[in-house]
């Protein structure tokens, strides 16, 4: 197979989950049996703000009507928690759902079929939420019911064996699924007769694992039967079978390339028929075939896709960017137009990573009272409506042709262009009245020219974007631009950043040379010249790199890479480290979240600064159950630690686990000599560094922020590993002994962009971008972007547990630069620290990179 989208294993075996409101047994009571109908239409067409009310009156008429232990309560407490999970609002959904199964449970018992059903939908709750090792008992229970309520050979019972076996192959556990899907194939073929649509449905499952398995003479006749069954007994644009014809295609990619080359268009001719040009599912299978011409050398017919693809937002990196690759090589396309295109769709691609983190923020502005409150109220109303009617397009679409009913099919079709017509209308009225709002939930792309413009003549962008077959780096001065391909794909890059990274725990390092574990030279030498030199002649003679990571790369110290070949990988002792050629002694570099953050970082930025030089918080408390003084007696001398697990791995769901946090979480005694060494050298006043206790959430709300220059924050910065679920990155901060709406002992990504800050700098030292092999990828992005929409002009980050020594010295250092000569600029100013710290020959150890090279600056580098 040339490439595979990574989303249509869990596409096809999309969880079964019965998502229909239940109706309360009191429902022939006409007024009941009316509300709950009215309910259960607007969930069905995506109008959840006005579902979601009307849910919450019922359930509290029905407490009233029968008390809290009533079937009628259980039913409205499951609705509620549905209507609640379809706007991802799962925080509230999930202590709903646990109440309606407790209380089923108790009037009906543990083992009732009703109980079944929602134990299901708990578990389909927790596993959306990659919380698997709490949904698979769920499912388990749930099928362990129905097998001794219904019998073996009920059809409740293949649902909840494929539910299951669905839940394993999210996890990649082909071994334990395969069985319990071929459970479900034989219940279903003796329920159903052999060509039932749910027979069809186990049949592409089965299939899908065994292509997933390289076991393609038994994937052939499983999807094939599947799709034979669909053509006979759906119609011929029914969305299962151009799932069918997607998945034979995709089987067939690189070994029967003429025929996977017809199912794939027979699948986008289906999809276009049946759910319209522009619809999601359209779009996927346009994505399929444009990466298929052009991984079969046909790049004139892939780019008409791409470009449309492009036009539209819904443009799949591992797709357009190779196709775009290959027109411009073939001359399809000037260069810069397809620079262009590549631009417009990187942009919008780091869009849809940020969009978790910019969602939450709309939640919390969405509650409040004022304009910005109205205005992004009504986007998410429009955007939940158009994610529903795409849903209930497929799912009217997918009927039996006597069933269907055209007139609203054709209603769903105009509402989603009305929809598609007022967002960006709506989009305009943000930007005109919100443009910082804007900036951050919906950054418009830029163009080469208009970065050109933004860049002073000593300035270069150089963005990088990873993806599943290759990489890609774009470099932009503001007289030229360039483009190469980088033959490194997103997993294996991940791999040669964490080799990279090998060495830089300053826990590892001592006076003894010549160790293996030690800072490999020749490594950065050789990924600086994978990653940048490629676009070396354009931007080697230029002062300020300004540097756009994706993916893996956002856990790359730039500073770090060698830019020639050194005389030896490992030198003989730690002094021999200062001669390397580090990319830091040719440039100054600093690194931005994102394209348009350029544009918002100097269009936007306040011009004032804050009157006090710094606020500080260090040293927290994570056991609320120790005093400060005892703790730091105890752990006075424990090195500054890091955090050892992916920083996801301490939330579930919405919520966090305050007890594996606490123990996680090394203390960070040294944090508070840094802060007050700081704060001695910049004349700071003790009130305010907050240490301890006193170092916490709601000390940091609190505080007026706005009046000082430098914020700094002393502890982890939760940012390793992927964000997943509701998990959002974070600052840790001393543990309460009852968390609160205002203070739970983290500041969250959401919670920073509602601070008010007026800041130079926000310090984030004792910060870690990796645990094990897993960057931070969109989490450390998603929290710079916060801080900037707060008002901060730049971080200074660390990439790993940092000596506190060093960051003391390096931190003042940067800052006396600046403020001796402003025009510098902050990133110049971090350079000439860096340097200085590099040159001492005091000790050897100033010479060794994981000392002098911990920070990296986040944001506005230039003097402004």
């Amino acid at each position: 197979m040339r490439y595979r989208n990574p989303l249509a294993l869990s596409l096809a075996l999309a969880v079964a989950v019965s998502a229909c409101l239940s109706t309360p047994s009191s429902a022939q009571k006409a007024d009941a049996a009316a509300r709950s109908a009215a309910i259960a239409e607007l969930s069905r067409v995506g109008k959840y703000s006005e579902a979601i009310p009307l849910a919450q009156r019922l359930l509290a008429d029905m407490e009233r009507a029968h008390g809290p232990d009533h079937r009628d309560v259980a039913a409205s407490l499951n609705n509620l928690a549905l209507l609640y999970g379809s706007q991802g609002r799962d925080a509230e959904a999930e202590p709903l759902l646990k109440r309606s199964i407790a209380l089923v449970e108790k009037l009906d018992g543990a083992g009732s079929s009703e109980a079944a059903h929602q134990l299901n939908n708990l578990a389909a709750l927790y596993q959306r939420q990659q919380r698997y090792a709490e949904a698979e008992p769920l499912f388990k229970r749930s099928l362990a019911i129905r097998e001794r309520t219904l019998g073996p050979g009920h059809p409740d019972v293949a649902q909840s064996l494929n539910n299951l076996a669905t839940h394993y192959e999210k996890q990649e556990r082909h071994g334990d699924s395969e069985p319990l899907f071929r459970r479900a194939l034989a219940i279903y073929e003796k329920a159903g007769g052999p060509e039932h649509p749910a027979v069809a449905t186990v049949l592409n499952n089965l299939g899908q694992v065994a292509k997933v398995g390289d076991r393609y003479a038994q994937a052939e006749p499983l999807i094939k039967r599947s799709l034979a069954i669909r053509e006979k007994v759906l119609a011929t644009d029914h969305p299962d079978v151009a799932r069918s014809l997607n998945n034979l295609a995709e089987l067939y990619d690189g070994r029967r390339s003429r025929d996977a080359e017809k199912l794939f268009e027979r699948a986008l001719a289906v999809r276009e028929r049946a759910v319209g040009p522009d619809h999601p599912d359209t779009a996927r299978s346009m994505n399929n075939l444009a990466a298929f011409y052009a991984g079969t050398g046909y790049p004139e017919k892939a780019l008409p896709l791409a470009l449309r693809l492009i036009a539209n937002g819904r443009g799949e990196l591992r797709a357009v960017l190779p196709v775009l690759a290959d027109a411009e090589r073939n001359q399809l396309i000037p260069t810069g137009q397809a620079v262009d295109a590549m631009l417009h769709a990187i942009q919008r691609g780091a869009r849809s990573s940020a969009a978790s983190a910019v969602n939450k923020l709309a939640v919390r502005l969405a509650a409040g009272s004022d304009r910005l409150a109205e205005l992004v109220r009504r986007d998410q109303d429009l955007a939940a409506e158009a994610e529903a009617l795409d849903k209930a397009l497929v799912s009217a679409v997918s009927r039996e042709r006597s069933k269907r009913d055209f007139a609203a099919e054709q209603r769903t079709r105009a509402r989603l262009a009305t929809i598609s017509s007022e967002r960006p209308s709506l989009q305009k009225t943000l930007s005109t009245e919100f443009p910082d709002y804007a900036a951050l939930s919906n950054p418009l792309p830029l163009t080469v020219k208009e970065i050109q413009s933004l860049l002073s003549g000593e300035e270069a962008m150089v963005l990088l974007t990873t993806t599943v077959k290759e990489s890609y780096v774009i470099a932009i001065t503001r007289e030229s631009f360039d483009w190469k391909p980088i033959p490194r794909a997103t997993e294996g890059l991940s791999r040669e950043i964490a080799e990279f990274r090998r060495g830089l725990n300053i826990a590892d390092v001592g006076d003894a040379s010549g160790k293996s574990g030690l800072f490999d030279l020749a490594r950065a030498n050789r990924l600086y010249e994978t990653l940048l030199g490629p676009v070396e002649s354009l931007v080697k003679d230029k002062r300020s790199l300004l540097i756009v990571p994706s993916g893996p790369l956002t856990a790359l110290p730039f500073q770090l890479l060698v830019t020639a070949e050194p005389s030896a990988a490992i030198p003989e002792k730690l002094d021999g480290y200062r001669e390397a050629a580090w990319l830091i002694k040719r440039h100054a570099v600093s690194v931005l979240p994102s394209v348009a953050s350029l544009k918002s970082l100097r269009a936007f930025a306040r011009r004032d600064h804050g009157i006090k030089p710094m606020t500080g918080f260090g040293d927290p408390l994570f056991d609320p159950s120790q005093s400060g003084g005892d703790r730091r007696a105890a752990i006075k001398s424990a090195a500054r630690g890091a955090v050892t697990g992916a920083y996801t791995d301490f939330w579930r769901g919405a919520g966090v686990d305050r007890i594996r946090l606490a123990q996680a979480l090394p203390q960070l005694p040294d944090t508070a000599d840094e802060l007050n060494a700081v704060a001695k050298n910049l004349g700071v006043a003790a009130a305010d560094i907050h240490l301890g206790g006193d170092a916490s959430e709601a000390t940091v709300k609190r505080a007026p922020l706005s009046d000082y220059s430098i914020v700094y924050f002393a502890t982890h910065g939760l940012v390793a590993g992927d964000v997943k679920g509701l998990a959002e990155p974070s600052l840790a901060l001393s543990l309460p002994r009852q968390p609160t709406e205002l203070d739970d002992g983290l500041l969250t990504a959401s919670e920073v962009a509602q601070l008010k800050l007026n800041a130079d700098w926000v310090v984030l030292s004792a910060c870690n971008t990796i645990a094990g092999d897993k960057p931070g990828a969109e989490a450390l992005s998603g929290l710079a972007r916060s801080f900037f929409y707060a008002g901060a002009r730049a971080l200074l980050v660390s990439h790993w547990a940092v000596d506190s020594e060093a960051a003391t010295r390096l931190t003042t250092a940067t800052f006396d630069r600046l403020k001796s000569d402003p025009k510098i600029g902050r990133a110049e100013a971090l350079r000439q620290a860096m340097l200085f710290y590099l040159g001492d020959s005091a000790s050897p150890k100033n010479a060794y990179p994981a000392f002098w090279g911990p920070f990296a600056l986040i944001g506005e580098g230039a003097a402004r």
